[in-house]
């Protein structure tokens, strides 16, 4: 912040922890600087003739990117209800529960809507700004000042009147707009940066796949000579390479889950590694949360699998079906996980980065009518899979590894980019609206002439 100039004077706010504000700012609570309603019960029948079946918003709709209206509701509003809940634009509408002091901006995307009891309305009194506010309640809540006035120890609530009571810096009118234009730009400014870098993150997770795509399809060299696998979606393969099922090359098994009605017998002071779906990672797994006992491994279906073990998840439909891992400790598994075995036949690392490609086909073969289609160990020992020499696949999980760490480094780097950028944007909402940085005489650069 080191670029803008401060204040002349400050003064303290007398809260503590805001500390100083400038001398001419005013220190109060939000009601008396804007109007704050909480909207309706839900009312999923009319009680007299007068109400009428109207749009309405929920927390959900309140999102920090601004109004989602994905997912817009209708209820029933009585005359009066609808007169005083009515939204109008530039109303800044606050989550009340969920995620508490979550806001945006009301621009009349409906042209007429209300709200739900899960919203507060805030509407600004007398000349105040909206966007100003905006910007104010960003900075409570990331200040956690909202966080703890709602007592986490039940369900959270920025009620209305917790709202109306938590504390408001007001400059004068026009400084607070001002203010809002300084801050819509620059954050605009920094939100197009981390577009940007979300964006990379996408691309190096496409061309990440891709890579792994092709080498455990096409291999290493260009100018092998190819032959056709006779697998419509796998296209040419290279001429050596062998393309069989996975039964005439590996063994697989499954697992159990030892009843929890036995605790103390199955779980407590275990030592005995238990993967479930959940745990599997799509890459090498190296621990698990879960450990079980020697008497739940003979009691149940739970044999202990070795190390080098390829898991697969069988069940939850497209979101978890081909979830898998690398397991590089010995360990029992749950039913709903397939463990394909070591074998001659595969280098384990290079079996693991194959079904990794493999992941979007399983749903072809997952069976039943289920809202979640599942998979068997049938599905995966009937499923092809591409043999090389065992040189090669060598190679191949080596070559995958290094790429690996490679767009690992690139998206570690723009993720700190991101996560660096949104703290510089808090840090200047910040010191915007607490008057620690001076913005008045600031002017909206001219892009064109630039």
């Amino acid at each position: 912040m080191a670029k803008y100039q401060q204040y002349a004077e400050y003064k303290d706010s007398g809260v503590e922890w805001l500390g100083e504000i400038p001398e001419h700012w005013i220190s109060t609570q939000v009601k008396y600087g804007y109007t704050v309603v909480l909207g309706k019960m839900l009312q999923t029948t009319p009680k007299s003739n007068s109400d009428l079946l109207k749009p309405y918003l929920k927390a959900q709709n309140v999102q920090p990117s601004g109004i989602d209206l994905t997912n817009v509701g209708s209820m029933w509003f009585s005359a009066d209800e609808r007169k005083r809940l009515l939204l109008k634009e530039k109303d800044i509408l606050v989550s009340e529960g969920g995620d508490v002091g979550r806001s945006a901006i009301w621009n009349n995307e409906i042209d007429e809507c209300y709200i739900q009891n899960a919203i507060n309305r805030v509407r600004p009194r007398h000349t105040n700004d909206s966007r100003f506010f905006y910007y104010w309640i960003n900075y409570l809540k990331a200040a956690d000042f909202i966080s703890i006035i709602c007592n986490k120890a039940t369900i959270a609530h920025y009620t209305a009147d917790k709202l109306q009571g938590s504390p408001l810096i007001l400059p004068s009118a026009l400084e607070q707009t001002q203010i809002a234009n300084f801050l819509d730009y620059e954050t605009a400014q920094i939100d197009t940066l981390i577009e940007k870098q979300k964006t990379l993150i996408q691309l190096l997770k496409e061309k990440r796949q891709a890579v792994i795509s092709h080498a455990v399809t096409k291999g290493l060299n260009p100018d092998v000579p190819m032959k056709d696998s006779g697998v419509e979606w796998l296209g040419e393969v290279p001429e050596h390479w062998e393309v069989t099922k996975l039964k005439w090359k590996a063994s697989t098994t499954s697992g159990g889950t030892p009843t929890t009605s036995k605790y103390e017998d199955y779980y407590e002071d275990g030592h005995i590694p238990w993967v479930r779906t959940t745990d599997l990672n799509n890459g090498k797994l190296n621990e698990t949360p879960i450990m079980i006992t020697p008497k739940a491994v003979r009691d149940s279906a739970c044999s202990l699998l070795p190390k080098n073990s390829v898991l697969l998840a069988m069940y939850g439909g497209a979101g978890s079906i081909g979830k898998h891992s690398l397991l590089n400790f010995e360990s029992t598994i749950n039913q709903a996980v397939c463990g394909v075995l070591p074998s001659e036949a595969f280098v384990p690392d290079y079996l693991h980065r194959f079904y990794e490609f493999y992941r979007p086909f399983w749903m072809i073969g997952a069976a039943g009518t289920r809202k979640d289609p599942n998979i068997g160990q049938d599905n995966i020992k009937e499923a092809k899979t591409l043999i090389p020499p065992l040189n090669e696949q060598n190679q191949i999980a080596d070559y995958l590894d290094k790429m690996q760490s490679h767009f690992d480094a690139l998206t570690e780097s723009a993720e700190k980019g991101i996560q660096l950028m949104q703290e510089r944007r808090t840090a200047l909402i910040s010191a915007a609206v607490t008057g620690k940085i001076n913005v008045r005489g600031w002017v909206k650069p001219n892009v064109e002439a630039l």
